[in-house]
């Protein structure tokens, strides 16, 4: 088990374990936090086939740790006032280095799940969202709280929320701040199940074993089809479908005795 910027990481191939571990700040993020998170997706071995997100404590992730927002600020961290001073350039420059915690998750040929608990808020939620798959407690309330900051999510969670559950509803959730609770989360569409607190750990190693039952080539070919569908048209998705079904069938022909 390693530790780095606030995080635990595991791993017991095909299976590595990443738990947000700040829980006296419920699991609140820092630039450290993200610049850790991107080192271990860059890091992760190419043949890991789950990837599990959890976190230490009753909360997933407060969001941003408020100390960016102002005042005395992180130490050896900007604060949102040092980055709206920056050139357009730097600034650009210094979100898109935050964006990569967020965006390899789906990038990765393993299938990601999240395990949610409690409060996931902001960068929280968009966390939870980066996953391919999240589970949740039945005590898990997400918000977009953002825009009630006067900011936008920009962390990867606006795209993703609409794949999720639709412009309108989506546009609802980010406007209002409101809490979306596990039920309704599963309802939208972007949790895939609900479960008592007690039975979250037990409720994503049962999903964690059905996924590895799958053949290893067969769910990253799977996970890469589905994932960039909802940006294809109907024939580069059936062009898609071919080339990977040919890869596939060639991979079975060479594992055939003879």
């Amino acid at each position: 088990m390693l530790e780095n910027g606030g995080l635990l990481f595991s791993a017991e191939p095909p299976v590595a374990r990443i738990t947000l571990h700040r829980p006296a700040t419920r699991n609140a993020q820092t630039p450290a936090t993200w610049r850790a998170l991107a080192a271990l997706g860059a890091s992760l071995d190419t043949e890991l086939r789950v990837v599990v997100l959890a976190a230490e404590g009753p909360s997933f992730s407060a969001g941003l740790d408020r100390r960016m927002l102002g005042g005395s600020g992180i130490p050896g961290e900007p604060s949102l006032t040092d980055l709206a001073a920056l050139e357009p350039a730097a600034l650009d420059d210094a979100v898109a280095e935050f964006q990569a915690a967020f965006t390899w998750w789906r990038e990765s040929p393993a299938v990601t799940v999240a395990a949610v608990a409690g409060h996931a808020v902001g960068a929280g939620f968009q966390l939870a969202l980066a996953c391919d798959l999240v589970v949740c407690a039945d005590d898990a309330q997400f918000a977009m709280r953002e825009t009630s900051l006067g900011l936008v999510p920009d962390l990867g969670g606006t795209g993703r929320l609409v794949d999720a559950v639709g412009y309108p509803r989506a546009l609802e959730i980010c406007a209002t701040g409101r809490w979306v609770g596990a039920r309704e989360a599963v309802d939208l569409g972007f949790a895939v199940t609900a479960v008592p607190v007690a039975d979250l750990a037990a409720a994503v190693d049962d999903l964690v074993a059905a996924l590895l039952a799958a053949p290893a080539g067969a769910l990253r070919e799977t996970k890469g089809l589905l994932r960039a569908a909802v940006h294809r048209g109907e024939d580069e998705r059936l062009a898609a479908e071919r080339a990977a079904q040919a890869r596939r069938l060639a991979d079975l022909a060479r594992a055939l005795p003879g």
